[in-house]
Parts: structure tokens; sequence; C-alpha cells
């Protein structure tokens, strides 16, 4: 008797071409921070003023992306993200010769607006476009691009930087987003437009109760992550002694194990439901956090017998946008690309309230209390999700229709 021996998978260009996109403009977006010393000294600012790059980025991202997801719903998504792709490249490589800074923060803002169209259409696209069942592992690999942004492109473009000039970062920026630009045309295929529908009609799924619980619980998820994220160069320094060079190891291997939990909470979306996923993502969150609080009372930790809870903080927090993302496409409905577009805006609302938050913990109460008040931030994105899971529902749509598929397979 034979036994089946099952196939491996062969992922599809299409979607390679999605994930190296999303790590472009990943890469682009945090690397100013590996550059920031020597942006402000060419142009003549001071490094809070330089780091104002990246903030600037954040928000357009954040306020652009729901509207860029409107109007361009019914646009085809070739070339959607073809055009943006080739603003993106204008706009960096403009950067690497600009000696201006009002001119570099201009271009920054184009190259968040271009990020602002790509990113939501490339986890819609990879949504639409992914086999029965797969949908949690292909936005997985989509947002494993971001992970490998930390642990690959932004050391690639600091150590560019570092050796011929920040103007050379800019240059790679542009030069990355020209080989995503052809790798999208050669490779993603042209899906029929969206039918025509007034924005009223597109955006009324959004204001459902439990959709705006869940924008309000992802925020608060990313906003707890980053305030260790922005300030664990202070954290770890102040609970194990780190130094620069052994952050910068940590950075990479986080960046490693966050493409793990990508993938693991991609699977576990398949298998188990979002809504379960989800909550394990984000209990194991925090429980990472407590340990660090911990910790803090037996300072000084060795970074090494750190590193398997840092490790673990780095999966858990990667673990949980594609559940998130699975949920809100399943409680918007026909609405889900503008859904992933406020959801992609109410991460970079937690990145700004992250550090903002974390920064006023820090110089009021010391980085010790940076993990403790984390788990509070994420126990009440815990609390925020069931409140969303029991806020009234929509009657379902008739059988057979894409959203009334889409909830049926989250729900079960």
């Amino acid at each position: 008797m034979s036994v089946a021996v099952p196939q491996r998978v062969r992922l599809p260009a299409w979607l390679l071409a999605l994930v190296f996109t999303t790590f472009v403009f990943a890469t682009d977006d945090y690397v100013i921070a590996g550059v920031l010393p020597a942006i402000a000294a060419d142009l003549g600012v001071s490094e809070a003023a330089g780091g104002q790059l990246v903030t600037v980025f954040s928000l357009v991202f954040a306020l652009a992306a729901p509207v860029a997801s409107v109007v361009t719903a019914t646009w085809p998504r070739r070339a959607l993200l073809t055009w943006a792709l080739a603003l993106f490249v204008v706009a960096n490589w403009a950067g690497a010769f600009t000696t201006s800074y009002a001119l570099l923060m201009g271009l920054r803002v184009l190259a968040a607006l271009a990020a602002a169209a790509v990113v939501p259409a490339a986890y819609a696209i990879a949504t639409a476009l992914a086999p029965e069942g797969r949908q949690g592992r292909y936005l997985a690999l989509v947002m494993g691009g971001l992970t490998g942004s930390l642990a690959l492109g932004v050391p690639l473009g600091t150590w560019v930087g570092g050796a011929f000039g920040w103007q050379a970062t800019f240059g790679l920026g542009g030069a990355l987003g020209l080989v995503a630009l052809v790798a999208i045309r050669s490779t993603l295929p042209e899906q029929p437009p969206a039918p025509a529908m007034p924005i009223r009609d597109r955006l009324r799924p959004l204001a459902r109760p439990q959709v705006l619980l869940g924008m309000l619980g992802i925020a608060a998820i990313v906003l707890g992550s980053m305030m260790v994220l922005t300030y664990l160069a202070p954290f770890l320094r102040d609970l194990a002694g780190a130094g620069p060079t052994a952050l910068g190891w940590v950075f990479v291997l986080a960046g490693l194990a966050g493409l793990a939990g990508g993938q693991l909470g991609g699977r576990a979306t398949d298998r188990w439901g979002a809504d379960r996923a989800l909550i394990t993502g984000v209990a194991g969150f925090a429980a990472v956090m407590a340990i660090f609080s911990a910790c803090w009372f037996l300072r000084p930790v060795p970074l090494l017998a750190l590193l398997p809870l840092l490790l673990v903080w780095a999966a858990v927090s990667w673990w949980i946008p594609p559940p998130a993302q699975t949920r809100l496409l399943a409680l918007a409905g026909p609405a889900g690309p503008q859904a992933l577009a406020l959801n992609s805006s109410a991460v970079y609302v937690g990145v700004s309230g992250g550090g903002a938050l974390g920064g006023l913990v820090l110089d009021r109460h010391g980085s010790g209390w940076l993990p403790a008040v984390a788990a509070g931030v994420e126990l009440a994105a815990l609390a925020l999700f069931w409140l969303a899971g029991r806020a009234p529902r929509p009657r379902r749509s008739r059988p057979g229709s894409d959203a009334a598929n889409l909830v049926s397979r989250n729900e079960s």
C-alpha cells in the first residue's frame, strides 16, 4: 500500500514580491534612526529635529492610509502599486542629493504617501489571492517584510550610510524600491477592480462598534510593544549593562524571532481561528512584560540570561498582527481593504503613542517601569477585544457572499 507524501507548497512569485515590497517600505521608515547623527550634522539641525524625519513619515502614513484606501478602491492594483513605487523611488533618490532639511522633510512626506497607498493594498491583495485556509499565513508572510527590515534592512542601510555617507542610504532605498517595482510588474496578476460603491456605503461598516473597538485594541497592542522597543537601549543598559554593540545583535536576533513569531501567528489563525490566536498572543505578551518587571528587582541580570526572554517578546509581538488583521477583515465585510488601511493607521498611531508614553514613563519613573506599564496597556487591549466580541453584530450577508464566508471562517 502506497503512502501519500504531502507536497511542499511553493509560494507564488507575486507573494514574494509583496513581501519584498513591505520590507522596502519598512526599511525606509526605520533606517533613518541608524544614520540620524550624520543627517543632523550635515543639514545643520539638532538630532531631535532630525528624528522628526521618522515622526513625519509615521504620522503621514497614519493619516493618509485610510484616505488612500478609499480614493483608490476601484483603481487597478498593479497600476496603483506601480505608480506609488515610482513616487517612492523618486523621493528617495532626490533625498540623496538634497542639502536642505525642509526639502528632505517634504520628500519624506512623499515617501510616506507612497507607503500609505501600497502597504494596506498589499495586505488586501495577499488575502484576496490566498488559497482557501491560508489567508492568515499569507498575511503573516507579507507582514514578515516589516520584521525582516529590522533584522536585515536596517542594519544594511546603517552600514551603507556609515561606509558611504547618509546620502547612500537614501540611494539604497530608491534602488530597493525600483527592484520592488519591477517584481510587482513582473509577477502580480491583475485583479478585477472593486465594484463601484458610494464612499458612504464603503465606509459604513467601519463605524461598527466591534470594528472601532478592534482598532483601539490594535493601537493599544502596538503602543505597549513600542514603549519597550523604543526605549530598549536604556532599559537593557539599566537592567543588564548592555552597550550599543550588544544591542545591535539583540535587534538582529529579535527581528529573526519576529519573523518566526509572525509565521506561527498566521498558522495559529488558520488552525484555531482569529479570536483564539489573538488572545493567545496578547496574553503571551503581557506575561513576558510581567517577567521583565520581576527581573528588574534582580538586576544586574546578564544579557545572555535575558536573551531567551527577549526572543519570546519579539516572537509574541509579531504573532499578534495576522489574527488581528484577519479578524478586522471579517468584521468589516466588503469594506475590508479600508479596514486594513485603518488598521495600518492604528499601528502607526500606536508607534507614535508608544514613543510618547514611554518617554513620559522613562522621564518620571525610570526605565524599570516600562514593562509594567506596557503590560497594563496590553491587558487594556485584551479588554477592548473582549468588548469588540460582545458588541452588537450586523445581520449576516446572504449565504455564499464573500463577506459571509469570511466571517463564518473566522468565527468557526
